[in-house]
């Protein structure tokens, strides 16, 4: 049987739009513009399946979980379940656990070949207890964990606690994907002191060449406000005072979340949603002083009317 090239075609030779279409029913590549039908069965690389859903979707894909590097081999290596259950789900007969018991038991021995390994495996861990805590998403921990890495391939760990190490990691990931967390927070969530996260994380940002700029206000705002359940309206005034006080430089010198919890409250107040000093500082980690002191200030240089 002769072997049939497929052709990928760009454009249409006919009115040379490239505004294609593939129909994978008809098997034809079709222009939208003028109608012509380029191609004739075409092959569809993709699964004979269909899927409906994501567990759908996982359960009938033939491949394994992609690459990560939140695990110290990037999940590439085998895992021999810690249920007793074969292939089909069956149980193992009690004869095999024996066997199956002392297999998991190397295999989980030889994961871990080297002390480097054994720095990651134990590193990696500390990393997703800390974002857990803190209920960051995946890209952070993939973006700690590449910091983390290469902080580990240019020897910056040697004389630092591993724990220490991974946090600034952490705080790193979060400035680099533009999702806030100071620095008080990551010390909490890693129960370590906040001076030792920040010296470390300035270490690392400059032997790795990290140049970050300064996190704002704005950034912090659809946090608090969500965590106050406040509107979206609340959330966009509160912006646009904190624009406003950007454009007058009044945030510059000042601490971003005492500024972005003061703009919080004004729009809380202005747009009828008011929530006290108290609620507010909580959320933001800040004292009630702080957020009387940012919000006099910004009402005053910025003409609000503020009605307590």
């Amino acid at each position: 049987m002769e072997e049939r090239k497929v052709e990928y075609v760009e454009e249409c030779p006919e009115c040379k739009a490239k505004n294609l279409s593939r129909d994978y029913e008809r098997a034809e590549i079709i222009c939208n513009s003028c109608g012509l039908v380029i191609d004739e069965k075409i092959i569809d690389n993709g699964p004979e399946w269909r899927a409906f859903d994501h567990e759908q979707r996982v359960k009938r894909s033939r491949t394994g979980a992609p690459m990560t590097y939140t695990i110290h081999d990037k999940g590439l290596s085998t895992v021999i379940d810690w249920r007793n259950r074969d292939s089909y789900g069956k149980d193992i007969p009690a004869r095999k656990r024996a066997q199956i018991y002392r297999l998991r038991k190397w295999q989980q021995r030889i994961r871990v070949s080297n002390a480097t390994e054994r720095n990651l495996a134990f590193a990696l861990t500390e990393l997703d207890k800390v974002a857990s805590r803190l209920n960051l998403p995946k890209e952070i921990r993939e973006q700690a964990a590449v910091v983390y890495r290469k902080a580990v391939e240019k020897g910056l760990i040697r004389g630092r606690s591993i724990e220490g190490v991974s946090a600034a990691a952490l705080y790193a990931a979060c400035r680099i994907c533009n999702i806030p967390r100071t620095l008080d927070e990551i010390a909490d969530a890693a129960k370590l002191n906040r001076k030792e996260i920040g010296r470390t994380y300035r270490f690392v940002a400059r032997e790795l060449d990290i140049s970050l700029n300064p996190t704002t206000p704005i950034e912090y705002v659809p946090r608090f406000a969500s965590e106050l359940g406040l509107s979206g309206e609340i959330q966009s005034k509160a912006i646009e005072v904190l624009k406003m006080a950007m454009g007058k430089e009044l945030t510059s010198g000042r601490g971003p979340t005492g500024v972005a919890a003061a703009a919080i409250y004004i729009a809380s107040v202005l747009l009828g949603e008011r929530r006290t000093q108290r609620e507010v500082a909580e959320v933001a980690g800040v004292t009630e002083v702080t957020i009387r002191n940012r919000y006099k200030e910004l009402a005053e240089r910025l003409n609000i009317d503020i009605v307590i």
